[in-house]
């Protein structure tokens, strides 16, 4: 029988084709070349591209024996996901593989702000002698911020521990126990930007933390903190940024990633007290060697049929025909349970009821996860590594089936616990031939309406005029709503409200929906498609 066939379209070590193996036949191409590539992929198996090869949906249709597309690096932006998945095409990337490279590249970025190193080097290189003019201080026993407590943050955390400083944290997602076992304490937001000496952030880019470094973050910082962004663009307001700079409200900054990459307008980048790099984080010759390898590992199972630890958009392995409609449900729920869970998650647990119980529904614990933590971690979320992020955060996992289901024929419920000692629970159900994704239950009161991109959830005291104060401000700011229904706890006069709605909801007109309803209870929930 004839190999398989391995596309590489690009550059990559020969550690990468040594981990290949000899059971596949390997052909170059140059994946910049267009026509090139179309014929390639004509008999391709899998392709291996890094960040040049555009693997757009044109692409994706060129080949009809297409099963892999493996990107030896963290990024996806040059591959099509929707494109690849209804092509039934597994989607691959190394989320781990530049970790310890832009953990490294914090960690200079900060000794480089304390120490002047830029700037004097450069002086020097101009024939100066200046050393008054670049006096440093040390980081020993200076407090130092950490914004995300994930993988990197707490690679970062590990590496700073040997300067002697003050580790503090924010993260909403990380467990006190995970913390501690980290040396780190768990801090507000508001306490940690006034007491760092240097702030550096880690988190996913997303509607809620775009900009949450802003103008009031960066005056409540002391005139003589550094901030440090080597995760992505946009996390601290770059306008915000520049105007604090000039005006000496904080005294430096170090910045690897931009909102637009390369940055057009060069004022920021230009300021005497900001050192900036390229988007070097993962530009390590190991990183890259680690990328081609782990991609290399992934195509191997994916085109054997395994379970693929790095799979983007679809799962690796057998999986039941009737389990398979359940996972972008799970997937859905799990996005939704994090954005509705106001704590810190201890526990979770994944409830199958029904007749796909009667299957190895072990994946939709793996679905659930991966959904949850898509909303939380800055890298790409894979069912394989997901359980890892649990693990990591200290999260406790469980996955129960139940073959009795008294409305639906099946049902999915995740229901977790908080460190506050609250509990949230979402569950789902496809219902009709066309398998239309439902929400049937939140906190234990029962619903049933379609599962939305965008969903508004109110908890309140019932009352009459709620309904008519949230629909007037949602009405005012030009957001229609698609559906609603509404259940109450008789015993307690609560109320639970739930709206799919057209477009997303802001922070702003989130407030302005708890004042008018009077609760705290306000959940605004975006869900990430094409995951």
């Amino acid at each position: 029988m004839a190999k398989p066939v391995v596309l590489i379209a690009e550059e990559l070590s020969p550690a990468t084709i040594e981990a290949l193996g000899p059971d596949f036949d390997v052909v170059h191409v140059d994946g910049t070349d267009r026509g090139a590539l179309k014929a390639a992929l004509a008999d391709a198996d899998a392709i291996l591209v890094r960040s040049a090869t555009q693997m757009d949906a044109e692409a994706v249709s060129w080949s009809s024996k297409l099963k892999v597309i493996a990107r030896a690096g963290v990024g996806l932006d040059n591959v099509d996901i929707k494109a690849a998945t209804a092509a039934g095409v597994m989607v691959v990337n190394a989320p781990t593989s530049n970790i310890t490279s832009a953990a490294e590249l914090t960690v200079a970025h900060i000794l480089g702000l304390a120490r002047h190193l830029p700037r004097a080097h450069q002086s020097l290189a101009d024939g100066a002698w200046k050393r008054s003019s670049y006096t440093g201080v040390e980081l020993y026993e200076k407090t130092v911020g950490i914004i995300g407590l994930g993988r990197i943050g707490a690679l970062v955390a590990e590496r700073l521990k040997g300067f002697g400083v003050d580790l503090i944290a924010y993260d909403p997602y990380i467990t006190a126990t995970r913390a501690g076992q980290l040396g780190v304490q768990l801090v507000e937001l508001d306490e940690l930007v006034a007491r760092a000496d240097f702030l550096t952030i880690h988190m996913p880019r997303t509607p809620e933390t775009l900009g949450m470094i802003g103008a009031e973050q960066l005056k409540a910082m002391k005139p003589s903190a550094y901030v440090v962004n080597v995760a992505r663009g946009g996390l601290i307001d770059e306008a915000a940024l520049q105007a604090a700079l000039e005006a000496g409200e904080i005294a430096g900054a170090a910045l690897d990633v931009f909102m637009e990459e390369p940055p057009a307008d060069q004022r920021l980048t230009g300021l005497p007290n900001v050192n900036v790099t390229p988007h070097l984080g993962a530009s390590t010759h190991e990183a890259q060697e680690k990328a081609g390898v782990s991609v290399a590992k992934s195509v191997r199972l994916a085109l054997a049929g395994e379970l693929v630890p790095d799979a983007v958009n679809v799962a690796g392995g057998v999986i039941a025909k009737d389990v398979r409609p359940g996972l972008p449900l799970t997937e859905k729920l799990g996005q939704a349970f994090a954005q509705l869970a106001s704590g810190r998650v201890t526990s979770i647990d994944v409830i199958a009821r029904g007749e796909i119980a009667a299957h190895n529904v072990s994946v939709l614990e793996l679905a659930a996860l991966k959904g949850f933590f898509t909303q939380i971690v800055n890298d790409p979320v894979s069912y394989v590594n997901a359980p890892l992020l649990a693990e990591q955060r200290g999260i406790q996992t469980r996955l129960i089936t139940e073959t009795a289901s008294e409305e639906y024929r099946n049902v999915i419920t995740l229901r977790g616990a908080l460190e506050d000692g609250s509990t949230v629970s979402i569950s789902g159900t496809l219902t009709g031939p066309k398998q239309i994704q439902k929400i049937v239950e939140v906190n234990g009161y029962d619903l049933e309406l379609p599962l939305a991109d965008h969903l508004v959830i109110l908890s309140y005291e019932d009352r009459p005029g709620i309904v008519a104060a949230y629909g007037v401000l949602l009405g005012e700011a030009g957001i229609n709503i698609a559906a609603l229904q509404i259940a109450r706890d008789d015993k307690q006069s609560i109320a639970l409200s739930v709206l799919t709605v057209d477009s997303p909801v802001s922070d702003e007109l989130a407030d302005s929906l708890r004042d008018a309803v009077g609760t705290p209870q306000v959940h605004v929930i975006d869900i990430i498609e094409d995951l």
